[in-house]
C-alpha cells in the first residue's frame, strides 16, 4: 500500500468532517475506546497535554511544544486540520509522521477498522497515540477536535489541561450559545488535573468552568486574570510585529506569532508552563522558553497564522474560519489600512456552517476600499462562491466572486501593486489552496 493508496482508503472508508460536515461527527468517545484498546493503550506510554478552545489552541499547542522541545524533551505534537498533508497533524519535535509508518498503520489497522467503522478524526487520532508510542517521546501535546467532553482525544489523562478561549463555532455540535459550547470544552477537566482557562470571557461562561472544576476537585487559573503575575508590563508589539514580554518567570521573550490574538495565546502558554514547572522531571530554563517563543514555526511547523509568504505585494496568510477569529482580524487590517499607503486586498472563503453574516458584519465595519475577492474551497462543505460574494455585496462591501482559490489569489495578483497587502484568509481548505497555487507558481 502506497501513501497515496493509504489516504485514498481513509477518505472513503471513513466520514471526513472537513470534507463533509455534521455527517461525519461521531460524538462519544466509545470508538476511540475500542480503537485505544484494540492498540494496547498507547496514550499511557507517555505523560501528555490537553488543549481546547474555540480560537488559540493550535497556537498554543505549538507554543508549548516548541518551548519543551527546545527545553531537550522529545515532543509528540497532535494537530488538526492540516493544511497540505495528513502528516502534519502527527509530529515529533516538529518532523512529520513517516510516510511509511502511515502506511503501515492502515494497511495492518483495516480489519480493526472495519468492525469499528471509526470516524476519519478518531483514526487519524488512534494512529497519533500510537505513533508517539513507537517513537518513544517524553511528552505530547494533543489538541482537541471538535468541544472536548465527547472528542475522541479525551480519553488521556494529560498533566495539564488548557482551554484557550469560548466563541460560537460549530453551533450545531456543540450548542448555541456560548454557556453550551463552555460545557462541552469543559469536558476536559478531570478529576486531580489542573486546569488553565487563557480567557473565560463572560462570567455566565467563567461559571461553567468554575462549576466543572469545583465538582472535580481541581484548580483552575485563569490566564487572562493572571496578567499582572506573568509579566511586569503589558506586551508590547516591536516594529516587526512581534511580542515583546516581559515575563516574571522567564525574563525577556520574543514571541514569533504577530497579531493582536497572539497576545492572549502566549499569556495562556506562560500560564500553563507555570503550572507544569512542578510536574516536568526537569526545570525549564530561561533560554529554552526564549527559543520556543521566538521559533514556533520552526521548530513545529506552524504555518498561516498572519504569515508573510511573499513581498511586492506583500502576502500574508491567516486561518480565521468564525467571528471569534475575525475580530482580531479585522482590527489588524484596520492597523495595517492606517499605516501603508497601498491598498488592501483581501481573499477569503468560508464553509457555509460557520456564522458569514456575523463575519460580514465585522468586515462592514472597515474603511472602504477594500477588494474582496471571495472564492470558495474544492469541498463539499463550502459556501458557493458566488452566494458569498452576493452577502458581501448586501452588507456594502466592494466583491467580487472567483470560481476556484487559485483564480481569486491570481486576480488578485493581478490587481495589487507593489506596495498593496493581499490576505488570503478563511477557511484552513482555502488558505491550503492558495499555499498551493503560490508554491506552483514559485516554482513553475
Amino acid at each position: 500500500m502506497t501513501y497515496h493508496e493509504a489516504l485514498a482508503y481513509l477518505y472513503a472508508s471513513t466520514p471526513v468532517f472537513e470534507q463533509v460536515g455534521a455527517a461525519a461527527y461521531k460524538p462519544g468517545l466509545g470508538n476511540m475506546e475500542a480503537l485505544d484498546e484494540a492498540l494496547g493503550h498507547p496514550h499511557l506510554a507517555y505523560p501528555s497535554l490537553h488543549v481546547a478552545g474555540t480560537n488559540g489552541k493550535g497556537s498554543v499547542c505549538h507554543t508549548l511544544a516548541a518551548v519543551l522541545q527546545a527545553a531537550g524533551y522529545k515532543v509528540g505534537l497532535y494537530t488538526s486540520p492540516h493544511l497540505l498533508d495528513f502528516r502534519e497533524r502527527i509530529r515529533v519535535n516538529g518532523e512529520m509522521v513517516d510516510e511509511a509508518y502511515v502506511c503501515d498503520f492502515v494497511e495492518k489497522q483495516r480489519p480493526l477498522f472495519e468492525r469499528v467503522h471509526p470516524s476519519f478524526f478518531e483514526v487519524a487520532t488512534a494512529m497519533a497515540f500510537a505513533y508517539f508510542r513507537k517513537q518513544a517521546v517524553d511528552i505530547a501535546v494533543i489538541e482537541t477536535g471538535l468541544g472536548g467532553r465527547l472528542d475522541s482525544t479525551n480519553i488521556i489523562r494529560p498533566l495539564l489541561s488548557v482551554i484557550t478561549n469560548i466563541s460560537l463555532d460549530h453551533t450545531a455540535q456543540l450548542g448555541n450559545t456560548l454557556e453550551k459550547i463552555a460545557f462541552e470544552k469543559a469536558g476536559i477537566i478531570k478529576k486531580g488535573i489542573p486546569v488553565v482557562i487563557g480567557d473565560t470571557g463572560p462570567a455566565s461562561v467563567e461559571a461553567v468552568f468554575r462549576r466543572k472544576a469545583s465538582e472535580e476537585g481541581v484548580s483552575l487559573v485563569v490566564a487572562a486574570q493572571e496578567a499582572c503575575r506573568l509579566v511586569d508590563v503589558a506586551p508590547v508589539l516591536d516594529a516587526a510585529g512581534r511580542w515583546q514580554i516581559s515575563s516574571i518567570d522567564y525574563g525577556r521573550l520574543t514571541y514569533e506569532l504577530p497579531g493582536e490574538p497572539q497576545k492572549a495565546n502566549a499569556l495562556t502558554a506562560l500560564c500553563a508552563l507555570r503550572e507544569l514547572r512542578t510536574k516536568l522531571p526537569k526545570p525549564l530554563q530561561s533560554e529554552a522558553v526564549a527559543e520556543g517563543f521566538a521559533r514556533v514555526g520552526e521548530l513545529t511547523g506552524l504555518h498561516a497564522r498572519w504569515e508573510t509568504v511573499a513581498h511586492h505585494p506583500d502576502i500574508v496568510l491567516d486561518v480565521a474560519h468564525n467571528p471569534g477569529a475575525w475580530k482580531w482580524t479585522v482590527r489588524r487590517l484596520e492597523a495595517e489600512g492606517r499605516r501603508r499607503k497601498g491598498k488592501i486586498l483581501v481573499v477569503a472563503g468560508f464553509c457555509a456552517d460557520k456564522d458569514v453574516p456575523g463575519i460580514l458584519h465585522l468586515l462592514a465595519g472597515l474603511p472602504k476600499g477594500i477588494l474582496y475577492i471571495l472564492t470558495q474551497a474544492d469541498s463539499h462543505r463550502a459556501m458557493p462562491a458566488e452566494e458569498l460574494a452576493g452577502l458581501a455585496l448586501d452588507a456594502g462591501l466592494q466583491a467580487v466572486s472567483a470560481a476556484t482559490v487559485g483564480d481569486a489569489v491570481a486576480q488578485a495578483l493581478k490587481e495589487a501593486a507593489a506596495d498593496d497587502l493581499l490576505l488570503v484568509s478563511g477557511s484552513h481548505y482555502v488558505v491550503a489552496e492558495a499555499m498551493a497555487y503560490l508554491h506552483k507558481k514559485q516554482t513553475s
